[in-house]
């Protein structure tokens, strides 16, 4: 992602609160996410709105990014060794690879090995209550032949007649500064101080081979789209005694038939028609543990009234705590209406009608001007 700042990506400022970061987080990955972004940079910009959300949403990383940018995160930004940005001889950090060597003339060292990533697909309910998936994916690993040495089991590894089995070679040098020795890691066996006689069959002297392994993956209760579950040292192996690299498991969650979330917050639109909402009913609501909740709506329920089902909402990422199911009235008028109930209606939006005009007589409307308004929609529907 270059050098782009993360606060940038999310289109956030610097100041903005937790809460933020994650509402901004959200609309970013909704926007990019590659089912529903078809465009080519989609997928890229995708993982780029993940690290900068990886980083801001922890308070640590948040502050250490503040302070020292990229680097105080471990993340590529370009900044150099100490003495980088010296203007004259090309730099301190020229100056010093080229009197002592890289590495300062140590053996090869060990290099930690490559991050993979893999994508699942869950389901809504998944998401909400957590799963087990298993992945599959090939990684590198140490050649199961020669254990990683990289010479056919049962040969001899010769000792490097370039470095005498140091693994480093020195060199002195003459500069405006004077007489240095260099010393650098032997290029002929390449730091390690031994040739490879008679190479593996297998790896053909590599010590590393793919292999395709199966991992059981436990991702916890209340993930979203964009997250990702990391499981350590599941990565490619390293060399010269290197530590493995990650598994990062990124997730992408399915839309729910009923259910959109709210952070924490399960929302449900509840259908309702207009005697229902005048006259109050009894509703029954679907929740994703399976059980349906009674809802009582009072008399004279509004349209956009919302109603909270305490604690049937998303757990908290690593909390036994829940939020909330909340149901918004959605009052529907119909679409068409026999001769019937078109009668009954007619009678009453008379009533409300000659109420109406009471009111203006020193009376009270409470509303009725409005409900006209409603019952003139049903009869422009049904003419």
């Amino acid at each position: 992602m270059a050098n782009r700042d993360y606060y940038d990506i999310l289109g956030v400022g610097k100041g903005v609160g937790e809460e933020d970061i994650r509402k901004a987080f959200r609309k970013k990955a909704m926007e990019f996410h590659p089912d529903r972004n078809k465009s080519p940079d989609a997928e890229e910009k995708f993982k780029e709105i993940n690290e900068a959300y990886q980083v801001l949403s922890d308070s640590g990383k948040r502050s250490r990014y503040d302070q020292f940018g990229k680097a105080g995160v471990g993340a590529s930004s370009g900044a150099g060794q100490p003495f980088d940005g010296f203007e004259g001889f090309g730099g301190f950090g020229d100056i010093f690879d080229s009197f002592f060597g890289n590495g300062s003339g140590r053996r090869q060292q060990a290099q930690r090995g490559s991050d993979l990533q893999h994508r699942v697909v869950l389901s809504f309910e998944e998401s909400v209550f957590g799963a087990e998936r298993e992945v599959e994916l090939t990684r590198l690993e140490d050649c199961g032949t020669c254990s990683g040495a990289g010479n056919e089991p049962g040969t001899p590894l010769d000792t490097c007649s370039t470095c005498k089995g140091n693994g480093q070679v020195r060199r002195a040098q003459r500069s405006v500064f004077g007489q240095f020795t260099q010393v650098t890691s032997c290029s002929s066996c390449q730091g390690r101080g031994t040739i490879i006689k008679t190479a593996c069959s297998n790896c053909r002297g590599g010590g590393k081979e793919r292999k395709s392994r199966k991992i059981e993956v436990a991702i916890p209760a209340g993930v979203e789209s964009g997250m990702q579950v990391r499981l350590t040292g599941e990565g490619d192996a390293g060399s010269e005694g290197g530590g493995t690299g990650n598994l990062y498991v990124y997730i992408d969650v399915q839309e729910h038939q009923y259910f959109d979330r709210d952070g924490s917050d399960l929302t449900y639109v509840l259908p309702v028609n207009i005697a229902e909402a005048a006259l109050g009913a009894q509703k029954i609501i679907p929740t994703l543990d399976g059980k349906e909740e009674e809802l009582k709506l009072p008399r004279g329920t509004q349209p956009g009234t919302e109603f909270r089902v305490k604690g049937k909402g998303v757990p908290h990422l690593h909390s036994s705590r829940r939020g909330d199911l909340r149901v918004t009235v959605d009052v529907r008028v119909p679409g068409s209406l026999d001769d019937r109930q078109q009668k009954l209606l007619q009678e009453l939006a008379q009533s409300f009608s000659e109420s109406n005009g009471n009111s203006r007589n020193g009376g009270s409307s409470n509303g009725d001007e409005e409900d006209n308004g409603i019952f003139e929609k049903i009869f422009n529907k049904k003419g």
